[in-house]
């Protein structure tokens, strides 16, 4: 069994994302993150390279969803840029939020991948899910004071994860 903090895959960015791979796995929705997933932490801006890759994931006819611990108007207003639904407040790695998302997307959790830059929010909720689970890189060392202090953890975590792959 894998361990709940080991990501099925990791990557450097969401653009890295290997799309024919999982068409191969009958993939039908993917939940991303937002912060230092999609854009930098706090930035309302997404690089026009992310936008026109989320053209390309919704042309494959993968559908997308923003699962976010922000609040409701940031996700809001990025999830408009990208033309896909969100859940905000979603006290990840909690389990409901992750339900949330699959309803919305309408697939299972077979069907679905999620994509997020931390093991103990993304990679952890998505495990317990069953998902498919992503670890990219973040877009930026910025980010919110309470996140710097888990990336100390996060590292340690990392590092034994790789070791043992």
């Amino acid at each position: 069994m894998k361990p709940k903090l080991a990501p099925d895959l990791f990557i450097d960015s969401l653009l890295d994302i290997p799309l024919e791979k999982l068409a191969h796995r009958k993939i039908k929705g993917m939940i991303f993150d937002l912060d230092n997933t999609v854009t930098e932490w706090n930035n309302p801006e997404i690089r026009d390279d992310i936008i026109q890759w989320f053209k390309k994931l919704q042309a494959t006819g993968i559908t997308a969803c923003l699962l976010s611990n922000n609040k409701g108007p940031r996700v809001m207003e990025a999830a408009k840029k990208l033309g896909i639904p969100y859940v905000a407040k979603a006290t990840k790695p909690r389990r409901r939020a992750f339900r949330l998302a699959i309803d919305l997307l309408q697939t299972t959790p077979e069907e679905t991948v999620v994509v997020g830059d931390q093991i103990f929010t993304d990679i952890l909720g998505g495990n317990r899910m069953g998902l498919y689970t992503i670890l990219v890189s973040p877009l930026s060392k910025r980010e919110f004071i309470g996140t710097r202090c888990v990336r100390c953890i996060e590292w340690i975590a990392l590092k034994k994860i790789r070791k043992e792959r």
